[in-house]
């Protein structure tokens, strides 16, 4: 099961979403024709995920998402061909959820659904997964909003480890177009860095709430990274990054 990702970066191609029908009664929720009881679980799990995005995020969403629920493996492959996935954010505001968090892995569903329209919701705003942000913002976000939905498959004894070994996330380095710095860059599998990422936003977040509400709220507003950070914490992403401690986060 640690094979299996929670799917955030985007697929080089991704298949047009044909053969799905709204759902009665939620027209956020698509499926396919025989997945009308995984998409009536979705839907009743889109409001309190959409309210717990728009708390820690501290905005509304600017459009309804569209949720595309597949009950099936080669539907789930029209969508998202990169092998691995269990749900991912694709271009065009879609949020493609995999059969998987319908049958070996439901526990994990509200989890990733959360998870995901945090992607969502940043995409509204700045793009699709914008390479103005690190890689490990855009997990550890995302992770913090789901309570560690997508991190699962680290915990935090394999992360600190990972950590205390050197093999750490540099989270002043940041992202260019032409290069996105993921796990492999830092020598960590890619759980460990959806962890680091998580905790790392975790604790800033309890170091200074509303440092980090008004952080937040620049970034979405489209201020530079840095700047963003810098402006509410008075301090460097090198510096807070050294000052974090995993083991008393």
């Amino acid at each position: 099961m640690a094979l299996f990702l929670s799917g955030c970066a985007t697929p080089r191609q991704a298949g047009s979403p044909e053969g799905f029908t709204p759902l009665a009664g939620d027209p956020r929720v698509w499926h396919e024709s025989d997945g009308r009881a995984y998409a009536e679980e979705v839907a009743r799990l889109l409001d309190p995920a959409m309210a717990r995005v728009e708390m820690v995020h501290g905005l509304p969403f600017p459009r309804p998402p569209r949720v595309f629920v597949c009950a099936s493996k080669p539907c789930f492959k029209q969508l998202v061909p990169t092998p691995g996935y269990t749900a991912a954010v694709l271009p065009g505001e879609i949020l493609a959820l995999s059969p998987r968090l319908d049958l070996e892995e439901n526990e994990r569903l509200p989890g990733i659904l959360a998870h995901e329209l945090s992607h969502l919701h940043l995409g509204q705003r700045l793009g699709h997964y914008s390479a103005t942000l690190p890689i490990w913002f855009h997990e550890g976000l995302a992770s913090l909003v789901a309570d560690g939905g997508g991190a699962e498959f680290s915990s935090d004894e394999e992360a600190c480890n990972a950590w205390d070994s050197g093999r750490r996330i540099d989270f002043s380095r940041l992202d260019t177009p032409k290069k996105r710095y993921q796990a492999a860059d830092f020598k960590m599998s890619i759980h460990q860095f959806y962890r680091q990422s998580w905790r790392f936003l975790q604790y800033l977040k309890r170091r200074d709430p509303s440092n980090f509400a008004r952080m937040l709220q620049a970034i979405q507003s489209g201020e530079e990274f840095t700047a963003a950070v810098t402006d509410a914490y008075h301090s460097s992403l090198e510096q807070l990054g050294l000052e974090f401690d995993f083991d008393n986060r």
